[in-house]
């Protein structure tokens, strides 16, 4: 799970495991400051990353996520990436950068544009189809919130997907 600080990705991720407290969560940007694993099976884990943009992490600490986001990039079990955007912003260069680093195919990239009970049903629609365009070819993507449990079972379907690859 990756994504701009304060887009909603502990949020998320609390909703999709339907777990209250499992990430925790904040209105401060740049809480999440290690990379968090959660298992969800054997040889099934979700990664928390921390956010990027605005995080007030300090600045040790953010010298340290290069290496941690190199050594993840490089490993075999990294197969798949979940990216949280801010409807309300769209995806932006740093969205794009991010899908750029991960360098996995489209059909494991997935982009859950977050907060959208903050829209009304035209600003949803209007953000989908832009995020569509931005992204064609190298992700899916979906409105959701997880807040109203807009998108929450497809944002699940894809999870699960995943996770029972292999097996």
């Amino acid at each position: 799970m990756a994504g701009r600080s304060n887009a909603g990705k502990s949020t998320a991720i609390n909703s999709l495991l339907a777990r209250r407290n499992l990430a925790r969560v904040s209105k401060t940007p740049g809480r999440t400051q290690l990379l968090n694993y959660f298992e969800l099976a054997p040889n099934r884990r979700l990664v928390d990353l921390p956010g990027y943009g605005h995080a007030k992490a300090p600045a040790e600490v953010r010298a340290k996520w290069g290496p941690l986001m190199k050594s993840l990039q490089q490993r075999e079990s990294f197969k798949a990436l979940v990216l949280i955007v801010d409807s309300r912003r769209g995806v932006l260069p740093e969205d794009l950068g991010l899908l750029e680093w991960a360098q996995l195919p489209p059909n494991a990239v997935h982009v859950l544009l977050s907060k959208a009970d903050q829209l009304t049903q035209s600003a949803r629609m209007a953000g989908l189809k832009e995020a569509e365009k931005a992204l064609e070819g190298i992700a899916s993507v979906q409105m959701f919130s997880a807040m109203k449990g807009l998108g929450l079972e497809e944002a699940r379907r894809v999870l699960l997907t995943w996770t029972s690859q292999g097996e």
